[in-house]
């Protein structure tokens, strides 16, 4: 898979006014694609990267990041253990100085603290040259006292929150996130956790999800075609609520986490992906690396259980990363980045050296007979699509 730079700064810019002036969402797309192409071969060229069979020339596509390679917020949260404001902000510096441009962040993660952390960063570049995405879902209130009992978020909190996915809920939470974040727009907006695996939830996530078919879904329709947002879609850790919400409303993009790893492929594969390429809605992975057990840390995903075979096939994958002279964490990213319906992959990250690790891992040449042996191993489907660098 070939990546391309350039500077999407002018693209971006007539993207927006067309957007404001309610054009065509179809001619939106086009004209945004002739301005790429024009940049290309002006030979304006900086750091922004993406695949070049994804640049937006089929009509059915829908609104995608500025790169490829992004940045997740879940550590600038505090998700896992408390990270000092200083090593946050450097991974943030070190993420976008390695050509990072879509960050994502959400009121949940650290009830607040990682849109305030992001903003602080973001504040100081110029807005049209980044994605920003964050989630709605839950409305933050303060409270000094609030605690989240064996929650993934550490420190002191200071806010509680509660679940509305109606078309007031929604606007209310984009206000209070571009308060905290004190950024003037957002372009992604995510529907966030309508899950079976939300433990506030759990079974009755339909009653959750059939408030935001009402409320949340047709409001953020609508503020898409006022121009306030440029896209959005579901955040869940399932796929059954992301296919639901491409059949029933008209979502532009999905963050799909802990769904499309290296240990986890198959359902994202078989039954998201098809959906996804028929309606032109494009996928974001979280937790390519599992929360970091494919980059060596002991835990898997968020839950603080390690499935039945996880790391017999960890031991399997480190094994063969060895023989092929291949850092596991990279290729782990790159095969989630690989599928064309893949738009971003947003590796977290609490330091410097996390954020350009990351980065650079997407550029990272891996032999192809690594790929060959895990297929002929059977430890990925035999139909994932894997990286070629041309």
């Amino acid at each position: 898979m070939m990546y391309w730079f350039f500077d999407k700064t002018q693209a971006n810019s007539n993207a927006d006014s067309l957007l404001n002036n309610d054009m065509d969402r179809r001619k939106f797309v086009t004209h945004t694609t002739l301005a790429a192409a024009g940049i290309l071969a002006s030979g304006n060229l900086s750091a922004f990267a993406i695949k070049n069979d994804e640049m937006l020339m089929n009509q059915n596509q829908k609104y995608r990041p500025l790169s490829t390679s992004g940045l997740g917020g879940v550590a600038a949260g505090n998700g896992f253990h408390e990270n000092p404001d200083k090593d946050v902000n450097e991974a943030l510096a070190a993420a976008w100085n390695s050509g990072v441009r879509y960050y994502d962040t959400s009121p949940w993660y650290g009830l607040g603290l990682s849109e305030r952390r992001f903003g602080h960063f973001l504040r100081n570049q110029k807005r049209e040259e980044f994605t920003l995405s964050t989630k709605v879902g839950r409305v933050l209130t303060g409270d000094k006292d609030f605690e989240l009992k064996d929650g993934l978020w550490k420190g002191k909190l200071n806010f509680k929150y509660h679940y509305d996915y109606s078309a007031a809920g929604i606007r209310r939470s984009i206000e209070d996130s571009l308060q905290r974040l004190g950024l003037p727009y957002l372009d992604i907006v995510y529907i966030h956790d309508i899950s079976p695996d939300n433990g506030d939830m759990k079974e009755n996530w339909v009653k959750y999800f059939d408030e935001a078919l009402k409320g949340a879904m047709p409001e953020l329709t609508k503020m898409r075609k006022e121009g306030i947002i440029k896209a959005w879609g579901m955040g869940v850790n399932t796929i059954e609520p992301a296919v639901k919400a491409i059949e029933q409303a008209d979502p532009d993009i999905i963050l799909s986490a802990t769904q499309y790893s290296l240990i986890k492929h198959e359902d994202a594969l078989n039954k998201l992906f098809p959906v996804c390429e028929k309606s032109g809605v494009s996928v974001v992975v979280g937790a390519a690396l599992n929360a970091g057990f494919l980059a060596g840390v002991d835990r898997y995903d968020y839950s603080g259980k390690f499935p039945e075979g996880v790391k017999e096939k960890l031991a399997k994958l480190t094994a063969i990363a060895k023989k092929h002279n291949t850092d596991l964490r990279t290729a782990a990213l790159q095969f989630s980045a690989a599928p064309k319906f893949v738009s971003a992959v947003i590796p977290g990250a609490w330091n410097a050296g996390q954020a350009t690790a990351n980065a650079e891992s997407f550029s990272a040449v891996i032999p192809a007979a690594f790929w060959d042996d895990l297929k002929s191993q059977k430890l990925i489907a035999a139909n994932a699509p894997t990286p070629v660098k041309k």
